[in-house]
């Protein structure tokens, strides 16, 4: 397939200024752009989609430009909010752009004839003088057209937080940005989530009042939602981050693995860079056999090793297994505790480790069970597990090789019923 097919198959193309786009793109090398506004310190799932258009076109022989928004992330983008953004320092605004930068280099190729390239917009934009910006570029903006736009005009009539001229601003601020990377980088193509539709037309606009003769052109990329219309992207915690530190890759892993069945088909041509054929075979699956979830442990597998390589996917699938009975050596203290995360738990001092103290013992003080009896008798019957391995005499004693980390041992009563004990 060609890239525009790829894209289109894939259900990634929202929006294109150019029906002849497609064949240009087949023909000629372009440089384009994705803008990122760094009001977090890492990038989210809701990120990813437009990073991966930005891999899909640099595999194709493009050359991409991640531009980070020094300068319009310290304005706010109005776009689809429902109040105005609280206003970030300079010093936080810069502290995350070096997260997301981080982050960024996972995904596209820096080096090669097409290296990718990461640029951010308080370079050019923080040294405009207001006068002469206002003179040369605003007077090409109609205030009626802005005026127009959907989500400036659910602003203006929210009489409790309306809009400010800051945020007004912003389509003339991402407008000179486009102008800017054409000069600099003879970019003519710009990507975005479809919500970006009015701003990256406003800056083919102003490129083409400004510059003779000049052709740019703009696609934009679907706003991704469930089947039943709900955002994509959120959880009871909030946002799915890339960052380790804010998800875990056990909880990232998670999140994928247990997409619906109807989502998950579009989630993979969305998410993944796995071939036609192997996406079809999948959904076939989720047709004939979905209890066994093929598609979304694919899902799962393909999105956590390209966020978080093959060392963290590794542990998220044996974590993945700890709660039906897996093997929970080698685990880290953080993934025990990310899985076992509402179990119930009990803290105890390292003293109890010295080999005085038998198991049942401490699970009877522990309220784990009843009574001593209770314990021996699921000993007896096979239904004690400690660190998922069967308990086979009634004299076991906790010692330093109870733990299955270096804090924490994990007892299992019957098939399902946890209990972490917590040595400090």
């Amino acid at each position: 397939m060609t890239l525009f097919e790829e894209l289109s198959w894939r259900g990634l193309v929202n929006q294109v200024t150019h029906p002849e786009l497609a064949e240009l793109l087949e023909k000629e090398r372009f440089t384009l752009y994705c803008g990122f506004d760094p009001t977090a310190d890492s990038l989210h799932i809701g990120h990813l989609v437009q990073i991966i258009g930005l891999r899909h076109f640099q595999r194709a022989g493009h050359t991409p430009i991640a531009l980070m928004g020094g300068a319009t992330g310290m304005v706010g983008d109005p776009v689809w909010k429902a109040e105005e953004r609280q206003l970030i320092t300079s010093d936080v605004v810069q502290r995350n752009i070096t997260m997301m930068e981080i982050q960024l280099r996972k995904f596209l190729d820096f080096s090669g004839k097409n290296a990718a390239i990461i640029a951010n917009n308080a370079d050019w934009l923080g040294k405009l003088r207001l006068v002469t910006f206002l003179r040369d570029i605003g007077k090409h903006f109609s205030v009626n057209v802005m005026l127009s736009r959907e989500s400036v005009r659910a602003r203006l009539e929210d009489r409790e937080h309306g809009i400010s001229y800051t945020e007004f601003s912003y389509q003339l601020l991402q407008a000179y940005d486009f102008l800017h990377l054409y000069d600099e980088y003879q970019c003519r193509l710009q990507t975005g989530g479809s919500d970006q539709w009015g701003n990256i037309v406003a800056g083919m606009d102003l490129v083409r009042r400004l510059r003779s003769g000049a052709s740019t052109f703009a696609l934009t990329l679907p706003l991704i939602t469930k089947a039943d219309g709900t955002k994509f992207g959120k959880t009871e915690s909030g946002n799915v981050w890339l960052d380790r530190e804010k998800t875990s890759p056990y909880n990232f892993y998670q999140f994928w693995i247990n997409q619906a069945d109807v989502d998950v088909v579009q989630y993979l041509k969305y998410f993944t860079f796995l071939p036609q054929e192997e996406i079809g075979a999948l959904a076939q699956q989720v047709e004939e056999a979905p209890h066994r979830r093929a598609a979304q442990k694919a899902l799962a597998a393909e999105v956590t090793r390209m966020v978080h390589g093959e060392t963290d996917l590794a542990e998220a699938c044996r974590a993945s297994q700890a709660m039906f009975g897996g093997d929970l050596s080698g685990l880290s203290e953080a993934a025990l505790e990310d899985v076992f995360s509402e179990v119930p738990s009990t803290e105890l001092p390292k003293s109890d480790l010295s080999g005085d103290r038998l198991l049942i013992d401490v699970l009877d003080q522990c309220g784990i069970v009843k009574s001593k009896g209770e314990a021996k008798r699921l000993i007896k019957n096979g239904g004690l597990y400690l660190n998922n391995l069967r308990v086979e005499a009634e004299d076991v004693k906790l010692t330093l090789q109870s733990l299955c980390t270096g804090n924490i041992a994990v007892v299992r009563t019957g098939k399902k019923n946890y209990h972490l004990l917590k040595f400090t």
